[in-house]
């Protein structure tokens, strides 16, 4: 299964790993495979897309432009406890939001052919800017802004 614009699929699979923890054993998983689904799918793997979207082309390039990129595989959690691959995203906020619902995720550096296939995305679907900016009215220094006002709130 090729690859398309915006699309790259993949087989996942995950391993289950106890970690002692002082006198303690902890389950937990760790991403064993990902393979592009080019490639024979490995034992146990899960078939998972990889998407883009070009709402998140600012989130994507902030994750490009860091040191690390990074892809975020976001997993179901089955009754039984066993995690699931269902999809990847390569936008934090995406794998941010999941982990604020307490859907599992789990991240790896990202390989460098997506890398340049979501750079490739982002230059044919146009770079978006990104505003990154404090709160103009708010001096902290000099103990301004609208919550030290002392008449913030009255009426007339």
């Amino acid at each position: 299964m090729q690859h398309t614009e915006n699309q790259w699929p993949m087989y996942v699979s995950l391993k289950k790993v106890e970690k002692q923890m002082g006198r303690w054993t902890a389950e937990s998983w760790e991403l064993d495979q990902i393979v592009p689904a080019t490639q024979p799918a490995p034992t146990g793997a899960h078939i998972v897309m990889l998407e883009l979207y070009k709402d998140e082309r600012g989130s994507y390039r902030i994750n490009l432009d860091m040191d690390n990129a990074m892809l975020y595989v976001v997993c179901d959690e089955l009754e039984d406890g066993t995690w699931v691959p269902a999809y990847i995203s390569a936008d934090q906020n995406v794998a941010a939001g999941c982990l604020e619902g307490d859907t599992p995720v789990l991240n790896f550096p990202m390989p460098k052919a997506i890398a340049c296939w979501i750079e490739a995305f982002i230059t044919r679907h146009g770079e978006v800017e990104i505003c990154a900016h404090r709160r103009k009215h708010v001096n902290r220094r000099k103990n301004e802004g609208p919550s030290t006002n002392p008449d913030r709130g009255l009426v007339s």
